[in-house]
């Protein structure tokens, strides 16, 4: 099924404990490995890389396929792709070859073949989101670098404080 609204983000994200990150870099201006990082240090996902180039990101092991990370740990609750869209669809392919639960492709992997096997498989799947952006809002995670300052105003702060 197709997860349009924010509630069922919600409801899949606090059912999920697994995440096997397909793309995930160890390159740390990468966006995958932002939201690798940030998954695993504040989030409450357990977060394993998929990466055929790599043996490990920041210590935790990076397997070479998702056929390989269900060997050893089973399916994964979500299969979060970080792959350009004509990737997408093999990618999508092996996560339902897996049992994995959940596919969720970040902005801009849209490719309407693999949403559309996906959707036919079973597969909750989400397109065209973050799921570290995601994951941040409903943990309250969101802060000045990602929208949420907590200060509700139409005027810039000032630069100096009054009893300067």
């Amino acid at each position: 099924m197709i997860l349009h609204t924010v509630s069922e983000r919600r409801e899949l994200l606090a059912r999920s404990k697994t995440v096997a990150m397909v793309g995930a870099s160890a390159n740390a201006v990468r966006p995958s490995y932002f939201v690798f990082s940030y998954l695993r240090t504040k989030g409450r996902l357990d977060v394993t890389p998929i990466n055929p180039t790599l043996n490990a990101i920041d210590g935790v092991k990076a397997y070479p396929s998702l056929a390989a990370y269900a060997a050893e740990r089973g399916a994964p609750d979500i299969v979060d792709v970080f792959r350009k869209p004509a990737e997408a669809l093999q990618t999508t392919r092996e996560a339902i070859a897996v049992g994995a639960k959940a596919i969720w492709f970040q902005y801009g992997v849209i490719n309407e073949e693999a949403i559309a096997l996906a959707d036919a498989a079973g597969l909750d799947v989400i397109v065209d989101r973050c799921i570290k952006v995601e994951s941040a809002r409903f943990d309250g995670g969101l802060t000045i670098g990602g929208m949420n300052s907590g200060i509700i105003s139409s005027r810039r702060a000032s630069k100096f404080s009054p009893n300067d």
